[in-house]
């Protein structure tokens, strides 16, 4: 067994997380922090002061462990200018809308998705929008300063190395182009390509943890930080741990905030096909490889639609209940049409809302998890998935979601993990790619009624409200 610990730092859109692992994958300890809305000159930014003094508080509360590694995990739509080692600009927020007419410029200016990959996503989703909004509020301090993405600007805060990485980059950004691995004309022709830190892979050392940083959290300074990765990366690179995903054509569902899917395509891929007004997007794996992939927001839109109630859908003790709910909604026809999350998803034009919405507590919360399968069972369609799907994170424990995405997708093999923590693992696996999820996978029962006439329902509906 190796000996010797490492630190996962996942700051994510809703919660930033930090925890401690043994080298052989067992995690030790946790700790998170909700993340705030933070607002300068009237537009919204992220955390990065408040989110930086909670993290060294945490990475205190690991000290006297013999910390080998710390790697750095972070969503993918955003953007960090340093300058004299230090964060030159708060980051934005990418639900920060950009002004109309910048909005209008921006569009005109984007790279064609047959060369990004990236689709035109409302707000900031595109970190390259961010970047030229901020380029237009403070031109001189951008041209002066290194840009990093996200997840990488945690690896600077860490170790004082600014780099950039594929997987961020490759992240719907509209900067980077999947297929020749390498920056997008349109980063070319603003000058941005030149601007950005050096490129490394993600699991490259890229520095020890700062002298000041050791010495405010006990840790060692010797420990290595690596360059990190995109979250739903991250996801992925601890899916290809298990034997039945390893190596083979899957699919792997990551659920949170967002529902994102990625396809481990067993041959090449044609990213022109994919509908790119469907929010269908290329990632980039880990290895530098694109990754058709679709999402929706399906968390925030089960939110919203269960805000009045006070437990979650995928809370344990109310599975059977939940389960139970889902006859008499069939009966009822009661469905959630989509979308609730204006711009994003397969149907971004379409007016979300209930059609015979139940009564019943439990019935509205099945409710919820049918019109994600729904969904995500349109989503998998559009970029071809196909043989296996696994899905992870939170809503990998509402048994109604993934039962019913079983029942609606018959010629696949649904799993979920028995194990936890599935980003903060697949960073794990940058360091050591031989380690493996404990517990395995578990296939997953599809739902006894016929979802056929309710899926056929609920499409006509959509069509009809488009």
């Amino acid at each position: 067994m190796k000996k010797g610990h490492a630190i996962v730092v996942d700051i994510g859109k809703t919660l930033a997380k930090v925890s401690l692992w043994t080298r052989s994958g067992e995690m030790v300890a946790r700790e998170t922090r909700p993340n705030q809305t933070v607002a300068l000159d009237g537009i919204r930014r992220l955390d990065a002061s408040g989110i930086e003094e909670w993290l060294t508080s945490a990475l205190a509360s690991f000290a006297g462990h013999p910390v080998e590694y710390i790697v750095p995990v972070a969503h993918g739509a955003g953007v960090a200018a340093i300058r004299n080692d230090k964060l030159a600009i708060a980051p934005i927020d990418y639900e920060q809308e950009l002004p109309e007419h910048l909005g209008a410029q921006y569009n005109a200016a984007r790279a064609p998705f047959a060369e990004t990959g990236s689709p035109s996503l409302p707000a900031g989703l595109n970190f390259g929008a961010q970047l030229f909004w901020l380029e237009q509020l403070q031109p001189d301090l951008i041209a002066q300063s290194t840009l990093i993405p996200w997840a990488q600007y945690w690896g600077w805060f860490l170790s004082g190395e600014a780099r950039s990485e594929a997987t961020s980059m490759g992240c719907h950004s509209d900067l980077w182009a999947p297929a020749y691995g390498t920056f997008s004309s349109l980063a070319v022709k603003r000058g941005w390509s030149d601007r950005f830190a050096p490129i490394a892979a993600a699991g490259d050392v890229i520095g020890t943890l700062r002298s000041s940083l050791a010495k405010k959290t006990g840790l060692p300074a010797t420990a290595k930080v690596l360059a990190g990765l995109h979250d739903s990366n991250a996801a992925l690179n601890a899916a290809r741990g298990f034997h039945e995903i390893e190596n083979r054509e899957a699919t792997i569902l990551s659920t949170g905030t967002w529902f994102i899917a990625m396809r481990l395509a067993a041959s090449a891929i044609d990213m022109s096909k994919l509908p790119e007004a469907r929010d269908c997007l290329v990632n980039v794996d880990a290895f530098g490889n694109p990754v058709p992939s679709a999402r929706f927001m399906g968390g925030r839109e089960i939110e919203s639609l269960i805000q009045i109630d006070t437990r979650q859908v995928d809370i344990k003790p109310d599975q059977p209940r939940l389960l139970e709910a889902v006859p008499s909604i069939l009966e009822q026809s009661a469905m959630v049409l989509p979308t609730l999350a204006p711009g994003n998803g397969p149907y971004p034009q379409g007016q979300g809302g209930w059609i015979n919405r139940p009564e019943d507590w439990f019935a509205r919360r099945a409710g919820a998890c049918l019109y994600a399968a729904l969904v995500a069972d349109t989503s998998l369609d559009l970029i071809g998935s196909s043989e296996c799907l696994l899905v992870e994170g939170r809503f990998a424990e509402a048994e109604v979601f993934v039962r019913a995405l079983a029942a609606l997708r018959p010629d696949m093999k649904v799993y979920v993990a028995n194990a936890h923590n599935d980003v903060s693992f697949g960073a794990l696996r940058l360091i050591d790619p031989d380690i493996r999820p404990k517990g395995g996978l578990t296939q997953v029962e599809p739902l006894a009624a016929d979802l056929s006439g309710y899926r056929k329902a609920w499409h006509q509906a959509q069509m009809a409200g488009a």
